[in-house]
C-alpha cells in the first residue's frame, strides 16, 4: 500500500469505529508491530541513502497524521461515552428534595421505656451495671454455686482464658448481678428495676444470643408475697391496657428465690379463649418471680432476719412480641426497614 492509500484507509476506518476496543484493533493494523506503517519503516533499509531519507521523512509524516486521526477519534468516542453516561444519570434539579424523614424508636426501645415509666410511677428506681460480669456476681452470689444444676439452664459466654470459676469473667446471662451489686452498696429499703442487655448461646424464633431483660427487686422489713402479686398484676394490667386482666401464679423453682413462681396472664390475643399464640390454653407465661432467698442476702451482707423482699425477671422482647403481635423474635434484630417503619 502507498502512503496516500494508508492515510486514506486509516481515516475511513477510524471514522467508522463506534467503540474504543474496536478502535484499538484498527490502530494495530496501521501502527502495530505488523501494521502497514511499521512494515514500510522496516523496508527502509533496502533503499539507497538519499531515497531512504526522503521516504523516511514521508513515512514519519504519514505516521503522525495517522496518530492525529487516531487521537481525534479516541477523544470523540470518549466524549460520546461520557454524554451517554451523563444522560443516563441525569438529575432533574428542579424536583423538590426528599427532605429529612422523621426517625422512630425501635420497638424494643419503646417497650423498655414503657416498662421503666410504669415502674417509676410506683416508686421503682432504675439501676445499671456492667455487661461483662464476674462468675461470683452472675452465679455464686445468687445461690448458684459451682456444679449447681441450675447453671445448665444458662448457656453462658465465658471470656477466653477465664473459665467457669468464681474469678472468671463472662457476658451476663441475666441482669440479676445488678441487684447483687446494688445490695452490696445500698442498705434497705431498696426498690429498683435493672433493665439491660443479656447474653446466652441460643438462637431460634423465640431466642437470640443477645436479648433484653428487666429484673426488679424490692427489699424492706415488711415486704410480702402479697406485695409481689399486687405489683406485678398492676404492672401487667397497665402495660397491656387491660383493666380486668386475669393473672395466675404457678409454683416454680429458682435458686435465688424461695418460694418461687411463674406468672401467667390471660392471653392478650384471644382474651383467654385459646389460640395458636397461647397453645390453646388461654394463658401466656410472662415472667418468673419469688421471695429473695436468705442465702442471697447473706452474700451481700443484708440481715435476712430483719429484711425480706421479692424479685422478678421478665424478657423485654417477649412483652414486645405480645404487645405488637410479632411472631418471630429475630425480626427485632434484622434491621429490615419494612418491619421497623411500622413502629415509627
Amino acid at each position: 500500500m502507498s502512503l496516500d492509500e494508508i492515510l486514506t484507509d486509516a481515516a475511513r476506518e477510524f471514522a467508522a469505529v463506534t467503540s474504543l476496543p474496536v478502535l484499538d484493533q484498527v490502530k494495530a493494523r496501521y501502527l502495530g508491530k505488523s501494521g502497514a506503517v511499521t512494515a514500510l519503516m522496516k523496508g527502509l533499509g533496502a533503499l539507497p541513502v538519499e531515497a531512504r531519507k526522503q521516504q523516511g521523512a514521508r513515512i514519519n509524516e504519514v505516521k503522525e497524521q495517522v496518530e492525529t486521526l487516531l487521537k481525534a477519534r479516541r477523544e470523540a468516542l470518549q466524549r460520546e461515552a461520557l454524554e451517554r453516561q451523563l444522560a443516563a444519570e441525569s438529575i432533574d434539579v428542579t424536583l423538590p428534595g426528599r427532605g429529612d424523614a422523621p426517625g422512630g424508636l425501635h420497638p424494643v426501645t419503646r417497650t423498655l421505656a414503657r416498662i421503666e415509666r410504669l415502674f417509676a410511677s410506683i416508686g421503682f428506681a432504675v439501676a445499671d451495671g456492667p455487661e461483662i460480669e464476674t462468675d461470683f456476681h452472675n452465679f455464686t452470689a445468687l445461690n448458684i454455686p459451682q456444679n449447681h444444676p441450675a447453671r445448665a439452664m444458662h448457656d453462658t459466654f465465658y471470656l477466653a482464658g477465664d473459665g467457669a470459676t468464681d474469678g472468671g469473667r463472662l457476658l451476663r446471662t441475666h441482669t440479676s448481678p445488678v441487684q447483687v451489686r446494688y445490695m452490696q452498696q445500698t442498705r434497705p429499703p431498696i426498690r429498683i428495676i435493672a433493665p439491660g442487655r443479656v447474653y446466652r448461646c441460643d438462637s431460634d424464633v423465640t431466642h437470640t444470643p443477645m436479648f433484653h431483660q428487666v429484673e426488679g427487686l424490692w427489699v424492706d422489713e415488711t415486704v410480702s408475697f402479697a406485695d409481689l402479686k399486687g405489683v406485678l398484676a398492676e404492672f401487667m394490667a397497665r402495660f397491656f391496657e387491660r383493666d380486668n386482666l386475669a393473672v395466675r401464679f404457678r409454683p416454680s423453682f429458682f435458686p435465688f428465690t424461695e418460694p418461687s413462681a411463674e406468672m401467667d396472664i390471660a392471653c392478650v390475643i384471644c382474651g383467654g379463649d385459646g389460640c395458636r399464640v397461647c397453645s390453646h390454653t388461654g394463658w401466656l407465661e410472662v415472667l418468673g418471680c419469688g421471695m429473695v432467698h436468705p442465702n442471697v442476702f447473706g452474700h451481700v451482707g443484708i440481715d435476712a432476719e430483719r429484711y425480706q423482699g421479692f424479685a422478678f425477671g421478665l424478657g423485654v422482647e417477649r412483652l414486645a412480641m405480645l404487645r405488637y403481635g410479632v411472631d418471630d423474635l429475630r425480626l427485632f434484630f434484622e434491621n429490615d426497614m419494612r418491619f421497623l417503619r411500622q413502629f415509627a
